[in-house]
């Protein structure tokens, strides 16, 4: 079972273009996603209240799971410890799109703790602490609920007429919604950055020690 899991956040990527990069890693790496879960739950809700989320991962044993980056599971230290530990435990091999590693219990635990350390780097770097909405990110959109039919459709190769009578919404509107999301791009992969070599070693090296 292949898991893409999305979770957009406007300091962050927003859903499609987290879409757009698991979509473009699983068809290089000719991997086919079984099921997409985007989750629109705000990064400030705790683990312990993101249930239906923690139990998607724990009945799907032995899963792989694609995910664009660390933050993506969660943005709280303390819950992504907790959160890294059910995935290895239910022997969940979680790919990380951006960093270009996969973690699995085989894993070593200077690469998990590399991951976490990146996170930590992030979550202390000013330039994700903005107030307001980054420049360059999308609103969000009416049409945001309606993603994973929109990409469906696309992929079926449906006119955005026949679209727009499935979803009962405004043609033009939904055109445009497709276009300035690239969702053509997204629903059958593009624009996936250049893997570095050596990966584990390069997120083991950015780890930074206390001074």
């Amino acid at each position: 079972m292949v898991l893409a899991y999305i979770r957009p956040d406007k300091n962050f990527d927003a859903a499609h273009e987290q879409l757009q990069l698991i979509n473009s890693y699983a068809m290089s790496n000719n991997i086919l996603i079984d099921d997409e879960f985007i989750d629109y739950t705000s990064q400030n809700k705790r683990l312990y209240e993101r249930k239906n989320v923690t139990d998607y991962f724990q009945k799907n044993d032995g899963a792989t799971l694609l995910v664009c980056d660390v933050w993506v599971l969660s943005s709280d230290m303390e819950d992504i410890v907790q959160m890294f530990s059910c995935l290895l435990k239910h022997g969940i091999n979680v790919h990380f799109i951006k960093r270009s590693v996969i973690m699995s219990q085989e894993s070593s635990a200077m690469l998990v703790l590399g991951l976490m350390d990146q996170l930590r780097q992030t979550l202390q770097n000013e330039s994700t602490k903005v107030v307001g909405r980054p420049v360059g990110s999308k609103s969000n959109s009416k049409f945001d609920k309606y993603l994973n039919e929109i990409i469906s459709f696309i992929k079926e190769k449906k006119s955005v007429s026949e679209m727009s009578r499935l979803l009962n919404v405004s043609r033009s509107s939904l055109k445009d919604y497709i276009e300035s999301r690239e969702l053509k791009l997204v629903a059958f992969g593009s624009l996936l950055p250049q893997a570095p070599e050596n990966a584990e070693e390069q997120v083991i090296d950015k780890i930074t020690c206390p001074n």
